[in-house]
């Protein structure tokens, strides 16, 4: 296993800033995902960490032993491509020992090692063919095999299930999520496919236009996306973000947007009328057909076999509930959102930022508390 740090490592191509003074710590054992969109950076960081592409500032750290300058060969690393980089005149026994013969290992270790991994795999059956004779996911092993008979610290995946259908990369995913369970090894993996991210990682860090947006448990960016982003990106459909005012009423504090408004249960006492862009799940969404909550019209309803997507209007903002199906509803109907105050988000309207309620005592909190406590209602 192997612990993996970036300090302040940034990339430029010319004019081109693609990785902005990013900075992560990948603990031993763990399954970090770097998650973003295309074009977002993650797969220029994953080269930086196997030395394939020299960042332009930053370290790079390997067991606390500064890695930065040195060549991939030197690097306790393995390589997953999104390609599998398999030699088709090669059979699967080569294609696995080949890390093993170029540095001149004995004919029968060579042969015990590939027999090893190749169990571990279930590739023993294949090992006589050839890649051209395997499907996606038995290309996908032995790519994975040939990383693995090398005993290396951790691995580095680069979108290794983008090119399987989406039921071989389901059951492919689960696979590699019980090999992780098993060997325990360092894995950092590269996807824009947010499934992938949530039911594989430990962490995830979400990347943007080569920055770090959040780094977390699956569970922490989406209970507590700290940007619009963030909030946007994560979920199917996503977060429904709609732009409203926090304003005071009686002394307590109301979300309002045009037909629509929410109490939020605090005090207003001392807070000021702002500006926010307000965030719901979808599957928070209540409908309800007996006349309690904020009315809405149905505009269309998606049959997702066990659950319905219902897009409605409230005043000229879209909304999107997931329910159970049947909801009973159909385009046209007039239904009534039912909303927690817990499950309402409120970001900063101009930075995407998340606002939390921090108390009139905040300068107690420790200095913890407060660094980690972006935009706060009491601005």
């Amino acid at each position: 296993m192997s612990r993996i740090q970036l300090q302040s490592v940034s990339k430029k191509f010319g004019t081109t800033h693609a990785i902005h003074d990013v900075s992560l710590d990948i603990a031993d054992g763990e399954f970090m995902v770097l998650l973003g969109p295309s074009g977002c950076g993650k797969s220029t960081l994953l080269r930086m960490v196997a030395g394939l592409t020299q960042p332009t500032s930053g370290r790079i750290l390997l067991d606390d032993n500064d890695i930065t300058s040195a060549p991939p060969r030197q690097r306790d690393l393995a390589m997953v491509f999104q390609s599998y980089a398999l030699y088709p005149h090669l059979t699967v026994a080569k294609n696995i020992g080949f890390p093993l013969r170029t540095r001149k290992m004995a004919r029968q270790s060579v042969a015990d090692s590939v027999a090893r991994v190749a169990a571990l795999l279930d590739l023993t059956p294949l090992l006589a063919r050839r890649p051209g004779e395997l499907s996606g996911g038995q290309r996908q092993r032995v790519a994975l095999a040939r990383a693995m008979v090398r005993d290396p610290g951790a691995f580095l995946m680069d979108e290794p299930l983008s090119n399987l259908d989406a039921k071989l990369r389901s059951a492919t995913r689960t696979e590699l999520i019980e090999l992780h369970h098993r060997i325990g090894s360092t894995f950092l993996y590269v996807t824009h496919d947010q499934v992938e991210a949530m039911t594989m990682a430990s962490r995830i860090a979400l990347m943007n236009d080569g920055r770090l947006e959040q780094v977390g448990t699956p569970t922490e960016l989406y209970d507590t996306p700290r940007s619009t982003f963030v909030a946007g990106f994560l979920g199917a459909p996503p977060m429904n973000l709609l732009q409203a005012d926090v304003v005071s009423r009686g002394g307590e504090l109301y979300v309002e947007a045009p037909d629509f408004w929410v109490p939020l249960g605090i005090s207003s006492a001392g807070v000021a009328d702002r500006s926010v862009t307000v965030g719901i799940r979808p599957e928070r969404i209540v409908l309800n057909l007996d006349g309690a909550g904020t009315p809405a019209t149905v505009v269309t309803v998606e049959n997702l076999g066990s659950e319905e997507l219902v897009h409605v209007l409230v005043g000229p903002n879209a909304l999107c509930a997931r329910v159970s199906r049947p909801a009973g509803v159909r385009p046209g109907d007039t239904v009534h959102l039912g909303l927690d105050t817990s499950d309402i988000h409120l970001f900063d309207r101009d930075t995407g930022r998340r606002l939390v309620w921090q108390p009139e005592d905040a300068a107690d909190l420790d200095t913890t508390a407060r660094e980690t406590s972006i935009p706060v209602l009491t601005s």
